[in-house]
């Protein structure tokens, strides 16, 4: 009988596990995607769902009933509450628990950083110091910086912001990574972005741009990850691969490695 993994999906690892993960022999994949974009990275193996749980106990509920042998949290790093939800569910219902979290960037020679610990931090280190700010923190958190003065905001998104949702005075942009670094240094140019504001997402889909900022010597602020849930955790989707096949022993995997 085969087990059954759930990965807690949306980003471009997890669609990346779902399809190396579904070569492992007697391992069913199953996918979860929260439904927050209209055009979700949806793996192309494995079942699919799409929807909340209604929070750790409907997690739980489903760990339970589905049953589910093995859990992956691939979400996004800024996922605070998926993730704190699923160590939850997990530890409850006894099932084996993995994050797979890719590394923060960190700053390097050149870089002129500020770090805030949050989007209401990045929004006050903005007022009054800066003009025309690129905001590339997807279109949730908009309304943090809708009461800035003075400020112009070309404003980066997958989808646009809900209805009647405050966003700031500006340009909203409507595109999906990753993004070549000759086009983020002439978004820079053509705008005059004198500042950028980004999550600390790690992973090259969206790195171009810092590249870009440190070239043009702009400021980039910061927001830094919420503390995330004390798991065992792997960097990439070959340490999950890896800890799915310590799961199952040898003799399991047919080229799940390429």
């Amino acid at each position: 009988m085969k087990k059954r993994l759930l990965i807690l999906g949306g980003t471009g690892d997890a669609a990346e596990l779902a399809a190396r993960a579904s070569q492992i022999a007697y391992l069913e994949v199953i996918s979860s995607l929260a439904g927050r974009t209209k055009q979700p990275l949806t793996p192309k193996t494995g079942t699919v769902r799409i929807g909340g749980f209604g929070g750790a106990t409907g997690l739980a509920e489903f760990l339970r009933c589905s049953p589910i042998d093995l859990l992956i949290d691939a979400t996004h790093p800024f996922a605070a509450q998926i993730s704190a939800n699923a160590a939850v569910a997990a530890a409850e219902c006894n099932v084996p628990h993995l994050m797979l979290v890719r590394p923060a960037w960190e700053a390097v020679e050149g870089d002129r950083w500020i770090e805030v610990a949050n989007h209401s931090e990045a929004a006050k280190a903005l007022s009054g110091k800066f003009r025309r700010v690129f905001l590339t923190i997807g279109r949730q958190e908009l309304a943090e910086f809708a009461g800035l003065e003075g400020v112009w905001c070309l404003m980066r998104a997958i989808d646009p912001p809900a209805p009647n949702t405050p966003i700031p005075h500006g340009e909203l942009l409507l595109s999906r990574g990753p993004f070549s670094l000759a086009d983020e240094r002439q978004l820079l140019l053509e705008y005059r972005i004198d500042t950028i504001v980004s999550k600390n997402s790690g992973g090259a889909a969206t790195y171009a741009k810092i590249i870009a900022a440190r070239e043009l010597g702009i400021p980039v602020v910061m927001v830094q990850r919420a503390p995330m849930p004390d798991v065992e955790r792997v960097a990439d989707v070959t340490g999950a691969i890896s800890w799915l096949i310590q799961k199952f022993g040898n003799g399991l995997c047919n080229g799940c490695n390429g």
